[in-house]
Parts: C-alpha cells; structure tokens; sequence
C-alpha cells in the first residue's frame, strides 16, 4: 500500500530492541552558593562515566512467546504480565544507592498498588510512599507496618489522625497542611515538603517541582514554615523534596546539593528525601538511569555535610518507575485491521487502550510493541508495514503509536506484517499503567494482573473484573 508522508507524521520504528552503546550525561553545575564543597570541585561541565548496564536501554519483553500464548489462552486478553525476577534485580539497584549515614529507599506505590507487588518489595527490604490515604489503607491491608508508610500528598485524610497514631509518617505538602496537622497532634513529629524552586520532567504534566507546580511549600516560606511548627510544638524531624520524572541526572544532583544547603534552616532534621525522579528508557534513545552515578555526588555531599555541622543525615529516595516500569508488558490481541486507502493509514485495533495504556495519550509517552503470532509455527515474514496502533474505545485519543511527547500527532509504528488474532506485546508497562487508566470507560472490566515467579510459571495476582463488580455500587432508583 502506497504511503504519504505528511509533516504531522512521525516514523517509530519498533522491532527487536537492540542496547545502544553507552551514553555520557553531563553534569552541569551553575556555581550557585548552594552547590557544596562536594561538588565545587568539579568543573562547570563534567563528564559522567556510564557502568555496566545503566544508561542503556533495555528490552522490556520479560515474556517469552510461549509463554504469551499460554497466558492468552489461560487468562484472556488485555492482561498485564510482570516479572518477579526484574522486580526483585530493580529494587536491589535501588537499595545500592550510594549514601554516606544510612538509606531508606521508599516505593512509590501509585506505580504499582497491588498487594503482591508491595508484599515482595517489602521482603527486600523496601518501604513505601503513599500519595493519599487511601494508598496508606490500601498498603495497610497488604500487610504493610504503618511504620514503613510515609504520606505526602494533596489532600489530607478525613481519618488522617489514626493513621498518624498508628505510626504513619507524613510530610506536610502545605502551610494549610502543616498547619492541620499541628492542630490535630501539637507536638508531632512531622516532614515538610519543599518545592526547591527547580524541576525536571519528561513532559510538563510530570513535572511537579519549580515555579508552575503545587507540590510542596515553596523555598521561599520557610520563615513562615518555622513560625507554624512553633506555634504547633511541632519537630521537624524530616525534609522531603521531589522534583518529577525526568531524564536529566544533573538537575536531580544539583537539587540535592540545593536541600541539603535548606537543612541548615531545619537543625532538627535527620533525613533528608530527595523523591524519585529516575527515568527509564523504555524505547531506544531513551536514557536509564545510572543510580551510581548519580548518588556517587549527592553522598560526597551528605559527607561534608557532616563535616561541616556534625549532623549525619539520613538519606532517603522514592523511586516508582524506575523499580517497575520495564518489568512488565501488556499483553493484548490484534482484533482488527483495517486501512483508510491506498494514500491513508493502516490501523491495528487491539483489544486494550486508555483503559489498560493512558500515558500514550495522556503525555504521548512511548512504549515499545512487538508482535507475537497467534500461530506457534508462523514465523515473521521479511516484509514490513507502518501501521497505527489504535486502542478499543469510542474515542479518537485512544492511540497507542503518539509520536513523543506529542499525545495528537501520529506516530506509525514499523512491524512485520500482522494478521487478526495476534499478539501484541506492549513493553515498559509496569509503572502507572494498570494503576493510572481510564477505568471501565466504554464498560470494559479491569483487565487480570499476572506475575512470572523465577521459573517463568504465571501466577494470576488480580483477577479480571466482571460486569457485576462494575457496577455493584450502582442504586437503581424506582
């Protein structure tokens, strides 16, 4: 079928992902009074070695083919697929985070609620960041201490006290909050947020540091910050700051180096938390973020730190994507092809979409697809075709293939011919994709979550929705 280019149209091509070579970032410092000793030895622009595998991209087709067309057969499809395996190797990476007085490395459990998943992180020695109290009630019924649950979030609880009683930790997001907090329990131990007034993000609708976001007390009432928790008896015991998902690891350290000089204004802190932040590289020319390089200067910096004041900060990071992003896929079937003409587009229409993949449309975030045959003995044939994946619902924003960044701007994806009843495998689908969705919209059920153990066995840890749990919240009135 002939093709016509068009300047909205840009070509992904998404086949067998091989790893690109290594990838220096720069770690750019501004000379700025809040860049420590640590670093002020480094040159403005200094080049970062890459180890072993970080920085590279990695292939997120944890399922082998077999193994897809078992799970289908079993569980039906849309279904996510994850690995215990890459789960358990992350969250390992995670705990290795540099660090000079201790670490606390805390889940960002919005990624990837489900009890199972929070279960195994807390074996390996995990502990977990809620953004609101349902999350905390949520990990609570999990199994979860409340001692390992830390809440930082928009909107305080109704039942907020009782959590905090039960051992909970929170971090006010806002004077307002702060304020609540020192009301209900004078005298607590508390977090405060700070927005350091710098961000990073890989779109603006993930970035939730600097002047255009809400999260956070501003660095600038910190006067007003100190007045509230003493007019409360209130111990600032912690310092949190995060500053969005985003690829960049300098302004990640350079914000550190920031929070660590706004510790002087908080002598009773012991912890410091420097959030998440950790991008993945889903698709090739995506960065992976390399955790020993980027925590090698932030824990020079918590050392002379020490020096300087005699206070041994404990460290603290909140990681979400970077711990299960690329340990799953979605798996999904080919229910329709079609084409608009010899001079349109050829359309793959899978039996997912916004209900199962938001983040495509929502930030024109990208995610590799591959194609499985539905016939075990079919192999791949050599030619190949653009085609647009299209999601199932009634709506023209549910695509799969955005160009990046660019949620409303086509993006064809190059596959080996496909035909009905294939097998899509779509990758980097273990972070805030079952957990952040267009749920049950057009009446499709919540789709079966499924883990791989070590030995590659599925074990089904949510079941599918039915239509009589959709809407069994439902009144009729008469």
């Amino acid at each position: 079928m002939a093709r016509r280019k068009t300047q909205r149209e840009a070509v992904v091509k998404f086949s067998t992902p091989t790893p690109f070579s290594r990838i220096p970032f720069r770690l750019a410092g501004n000379g700025a009074r809040a860049i420590l000793r640590a670093l002020s030895s480094m040159p403005a622009s200094t080049t970062v070695p890459v180890s072993g595998n970080a920085g590279r991209f990695r292939p997120t087709n944890t399922v082998p083919e077999d193994i897809a067309r078992r799970i289908a057969a079993a569980h039906g499809t849309p279904a996510y697929v994850y690995s215990q395996q890459a789960l358990e190797d992350r969250a390992a990476e995670a705990l290795a985070f540099p660090n000079a007085h201790g670490l606390t490395v805390r889940f960002a459990m919005k990624a990837l609620p489900n009890a199972t998943v929070l279960r195994l992180f807390e074996r390996k020695g995990l502990h977990f960041d809620a953004s609101s109290g349902h999350e905390v009630r949520r990990a609570m019924f999990a199994g979860i201490a409340p001692q390992k649950i830390s809440l930082s979030t928009q909107e305080l609880p109704a039942d907020l006290t009782p959590l905090l009683r039960a051992g909970v930790l929170v971090n006010a997001c806002s004077l307002a909050q702060l304020d609540a907090i020192g009301t209900a329990l004078p005298g607590w131990n508390i977090g405060v947020r700070i927005n350091p007034g710098r961000g990073s993000g890989g779109t603006g609708k993930t970035n939730v540091g600097g002047p255009d976001a809400s999260f956070g007390i501003w660095h600038e009432h910190i006067a007003e910050i100190l007045e509230t928790a003493r007019r409360h008896r209130l111990n600032i015991v912690r310092v949190h700051t995060h500053i969005g998902s985003g690829s960049d690891p300098a302004v990640w350290q350079e914000v550190s180096t920031l929070n660590l000089a706004l510790m002087d204004r908080f002598p009773d802190a012991r912890t410091l938390n420097l959030g998440g932040g950790f991008k993945v590289a889903r698709v090739p020319g995506e960065k992976d973020a390399d955790l020993q390089a980027a925590g090698a200067p932030v824990k020079a910096a918590f050392e002379d730190f020490a020096a300087r004041t005699g206070r041994r900060l404990h460290l603290e990071i909140e990681p979400g994507t970077f711990l299960t992003a690329n340990c799953g896929v979605l798996l999904a079937r080919v229910q329709d092809i079609t084409d608009t003409g010899e001079a349109g587009r050829r359309f793959l229409k899978l039996d997912t979409g916004m209900t199962e993949l938001l983040r495509p449309g929502l930030y024109g975030a990208q995610h590799p697809a591959e194609i499985v045959p539905a016939d075990a003995g079919r192999a791949p044939g050599s030619a190949v075709h653009d085609y647009i994946l299209a999601g199932h619902c009634c709506e023209s924003g549910d695509l799969i293939s955005c160009a990046p960044g660019e949620p409303e701007r086509l993006a064809p994806v190059r596959l080996p011919a496909v035909r009905m009843g294939d097998l899509c495998l779509i990758g980097g689908a273990g972070a805030y994709c079952s957990a952040m969705s267009a749920k049950n919209y057009n009446s499709f059920p919540e789709a079966p979550e499924i883990l791989l153990d070590p030995g590659n066995t599925p074990r089904l840890i949510r079941r599918r929705q039915t239509l009589e749990q959709m809407i069994q919240n439902e009144i009729p009135l008469a």
